[in-house]
């Protein structure tokens, strides 16, 4: 895979992951205004164990299938290619309908486990999803591992808007029958939303069938793996693959294991009580981190094939050119978007949840704390993604176990000190990116020893980033009083991203070459050119 095609299936994938994620708050705002904390609260901790459960589908199986069948193709084995289709369609079929069964008929168990009852619902409403959301991982590591980021975009934009269409329209309809129910129709609209992704995979997969055998018609190649070894090789590539991409995910599933009963049984905050804070922290805040992290994982997911195959053909000068590239653009997403979100907590707060005034301290604080570890969470996935991509994928548990353990000793601790109550969960959460993010660029560079130009890398946009978090403070308290909160955040994002790129593009945060590699590149250099900034 060449630089540029890198930079593009990046660029694709983080268009898509962002606007997915961007739709799925617009989503979660307007559900957490309708339902309020408590709601949120129900529908958070069955969104938790529902992404938990799909982590292995939505990363794990793609990104594995995706090397899998990059490497193949990288050697012109398209039979084999297709056999990684094949068979791994048949397990993942296995595997979501073990995953629908455990979630469905154990949800009253998991609900009395976790603390939330209330929960139940939601549980029994998404399970439905575990059956399709896993046939979609198929299609998806298929088309990523022959480069062709766009059939995932285009499934995951599918998928999300007619989730939240379908999630709002039920949970407002069911909001009469009480918050439980109405916390149900939401999640709902999480198993709607994957059928109409899978038959977007589905179309595009049949209208590329010909050219698809093609290719395998004129494989000639004598090469035929057993059946065994191949799905061998894809749960030994996924597992890890899961792990190491799941950071998030199994960081969200210890607080919704730990929070609500170390809040009631340590800090004797009462039920009621507990469920507003968890809402809180769960359904406002750690939604509006899930953006950047989307982007990150983006990356990450496009480092696994760009890697692979620099790997699979010898070539090692330009697999640490691609790591060192995934490490700048780590920095490049992850600073601004932590300082950002650091230097407007509470303004994005009041923002994006008008009706719910009452949680917005607590949200906020949480959101500044979490915010903080947005830059180490980005480093931390696209160094999982190079190290899958490279075999190391195995490297990443450690890194996960590491960080888990610290999180969790963490949120024990402070969670049930009443003066932190959920703060200190989203501080574990902090501590546990810290973690991994160290244990994976360590593991990277010592497993290929490439060298990092911290110049570029990582002083550029920490000062494209203060400078710009300097206007963006200004910026805000000059306007604030004069235009109110809304638009003057909404200002204030718009300047402050002005900023960081202006100054970013005059240090030489990015060279011409660089920008000439993005998709548009060409435009954009010219435009560039024009208005003097290079």
């Amino acid at each position: 895979m060449s630089k540029k095609m890198f930079l593009k299936g990046a660029v694709i994938l983080g268009i898509a992951g962002l606007v997915t994620q961007v739709l799925g708050a617009v989503f979660r705002i307007p559900l957490g205004n309708i339902i309020g904390t408590d709601g949120m609260a129900y529908y958070s901790a069955a969104y938790t164990i529902y992404i938990f459960l799909l982590v292995f589908s939505t990363n794990g199986a793609p990104a594995a299938i995706s090397k899998m069948t990059s490497e193949r193709i990288a050697l012109g084995h398209y039979k084999e290619a297709n056999r990684v289709f094949r068979l791994s369609f048949i397990a993942m079929t296995v595997f979501g309908l073990a995953a629908f069964l455990i979630v469905f008929l154990g949800a009253d168990a998991i609900g009395t486990a976790i603390g939330n009852e209330g929960a139940v619902p939601a549980l029994k409403a998404i399970a439905p999803a575990l059956l399709f959301v896993p046939l979609m991982a198929v299609y998806r590591g298929y088309f990523q591992g022959m480069q062709a980021m766009g059939p995932t975009a285009v499934s995951q934009l599918s998928e999300q808007f007619i989730r939240v269409v379908a999630g709002l329209a039920l949970a407002i309809m069911l909001l009469p029958r009480g918050l439980e129910t109405a916390a149900a129709g939401a999640a709902a609209g999480g198993s709607i939303g994957p059928v109409f992704g899978i038959l977007v995979l589905i179309v595009v997969y049949f209208k590329n069938k010909k050219s698809l055998a093609e290719d395998i018609e004129k494989d000639n190649s004598d090469i035929h793996e057993s059946s065994g070894f191949l799905l061998k090789t894809l749960a030994g590539i996924a597992v890890p693959i899961t792990i190491g991409v799941s950071i998030q995910p199994i960081m969200n599933l210890c607080d919704t294991i730990l929070v609500m009963n170390r809040l009631q049984n340590a800090a004797s905050f009462t039920v009621s009580q507990s469920e507003e804070l968890f809402g809180a922290l769960t359904g406002f805040a750690i939604p509006v981190i899930n953006v950047p992290m989307a982007l990150a994982l983006s990356m990450a997911l496009a480092m696994v094939p760009a890697v692979a195959a620099a790997q699979s053909a010898g070539d090692y000068d330009f697999m640490r050119s691609n790591i060192r590239l995934g490490f700048r653009t780590a920095m490049i997403i992850g600073v601004p978007c932590s300082f950002g979100l650091m230097s407007l907590a509470e303004p994005v707060m009041l923002l994006l949840f008008p009706l719910q005034p009452d949680e917005v301290s607590t949200s906020a604080n949480c959101l500044f704390i979490l915010a903080a570890g947005v830059i180490f969470l980005c480093i931390a996935q696209t160094m999982a993604g190079i190290l899958q991509g490279i075999g190391h994928a195995a490297v990443t548990v450690w890194g996960i176990l590491a960080g888990v353990i610290v999180k969790c000793i963490v949120t024990f601790v402070l969670s049930g000190i009443p003066e932190y109550n959920v703060q200190g969960a989203a501080f574990g959460t902090l501590l546990g990116y810290l973690t991994i993010a160290l244990v994976n660029m360590t593991a990277v560079k010592k497993v290929t020893g490439v060298k990092y130009d911290i110049v570029t890398s990582v002083v550029k946009p920490l000062v494209s980033g203060g400078l710009m978090t300097v206007v963006v403070i200004a910026f805000y308290k000059l306007i604030s009083p004069i235009l109110g909160n809304s638009i003057t955040t909404l200002l204030s994002v718009m300047a402050g991203a002005c900023v960081y790129v202006v100054v970013f593009i005059k240090i030489k945060g990015i060279t011409r070459d660089e920008i000439v590699m993005l998709p548009k590149g060409a435009k954009l250099e010219r435009i560039l050119h024009k208005v003097r900034l290079i």
